[in-house]
């Protein structure tokens, strides 16, 4: 049996304005459908799932990442909520080779949106957004896993829990990624400690993260030989 990822995309709509009647066998219809939704991932549908996973999937920048990446709620007794924030890059950071995994973190976009629990989605491309990359000192291809605590009635709040989920450019599909939620793989990974950490960090703690990722890519983009010629002046000059 197999569906096309066009019909699967099309269901929520259905079943969101079709008369309460009709709803109940499509719904039946559509928990059979989810079932082949992984392996139906794995169809040449890039572009759809592509501008499919644009209406889900919130866009990072240097500007915006901090007043996204923040609770929705106050709920005190809500629990943390969950993000996936994928890395991504072109030529420059990554070499050409991210294109497969964007593919597949758009079809798993996709498989995300129609489950109520997922978590929220959120990426960035480090050759359009350098600096945000350098704040967090992120390299793509990873999906950062985010736990982001709401504030408890007595005003405490406890850090943000991240762990860091490589892929790998060849093998990695649209079920891998939607396993970090549903099957918790990214339990497997160790949490994030780091003075770079972009929420518990000592870094961001002072209030430095944007100046010091300036600097970071500052130092990234001088070419190699800038660095021989001081060192050769520095030499000469102790001499």
């Amino acid at each position: 049996m197999r569906l096309t990822t066009s019909l699967l995309l099309a269901l929520p709509i259905t079943l969101a304005t079709a008369d309460q009647p009709a709803q109940k066998p499509l719904q039946a219809w559509l928990d059979i459908a989810k079932s082949y939704l992984p392996n139906a991932a794995t169809a040449p549908v890039a572009s759809t799932a592509s501008k499919a996973a644009s209406t889900t999937v919130t866009t990072l920048t240097k500007e915006n990442w901090q007043s996204v990446l923040t609770p929705s709620t106050t709920d005190p007794f809500s629990g943390p909520e969950t993000w996936m924030v994928f890395f991504t890059g072109g030529n420059k950071t990554c070499y050409g080779r991210c294109t497969g995994v964007e593919t597949a973190w758009n079809e798993s976009a996709v498989i995300l949106a129609a489950n109520p629990t997922a978590p929220k989605l959120a990426m960035a491309n480090c050759d359009k957004s350098p600096v945000l990359c350098a704040i967090w000192a992120a390299n793509p291809p990873t999906i950062w896993h985010i736990q982001l605590p709401v504030t408890g009635a007595d005003q405490s709040k406890p850090a943000t829990t991240v762990r860091i989920i490589g892929l790998n450019t060849t093998t990695t599909t649209a079920r891998d990624i939607v396993k970090i939620h549903t099957e918790k793989t990214y339990e497997k990974r160790p949490i994030y400690e780091s003075a770079l950490h972009p929420f518990n960090g000592w870094v961001a703690q002072y209030g430095l993260s944007t100046p010091l990722g300036y600097i970071m890519y500052g130092f990234a983009n001088v070419p190699s030989w800038a660095f021989m010629i001081v060192i050769s002046m520095g030499s000469r000059f102790l001499m």
